[in-house]
C-alpha cells in the first residue's frame, strides 16, 4: 500500500522547550495525530496504532494518559476480537 507523508515545520528551540529530541517529538507527534482522529471516530484503534508505530494494545494502554477513552470502539468489534463474534 502506497503510504503518503505530512511535513510539519517546527523551529529547533520548541525541541529545547519541550526537552525532547526530533525523533521523541516526531515521534509524539504521529502519536498525537493518531489518537485525536481516534478520538474523533474518523479512524479505528487498529488504524490510529499504525499511524502511531504501535501495536493496537499499546495504542489503547496510551489513551489513558490523555483522558481518552478506549471504548470508543464498537461492541461488534470488541466481540469479534474476544473470539465471540
Amino acid at each position: 500500500m502506497k503510504q503518503n507523508v505530512v511535513t510539519i515545520e517546527y523551529p529547533d528551540d520548541l525541541l529545547l522547550s519541550l526537552k525532547e529530541s526530533r525523533v521523541e517529538f516526531e515521534k509524539e507527534a504521529k502519536f498525537l495525530l493518531a489518537l485525536k482522529l481516534y478520538e474523533l471516530g474518523k479512524i479505528s484503534s487498529g488504524k490510529a496504532a499504525d499511524i502511531a508505530g504501535l501495536s493496537r494494545l499499546e495504542f489503547l494502554m496510551r489513551l489513558g494518559k490523555y483522558k481518552v477513552s478506549p471504548f470508543q470502539v464498537d461492541l461488534d468489534e470488541i466481540l469479534e476480537e474476544a473470539g465471540g463474534g
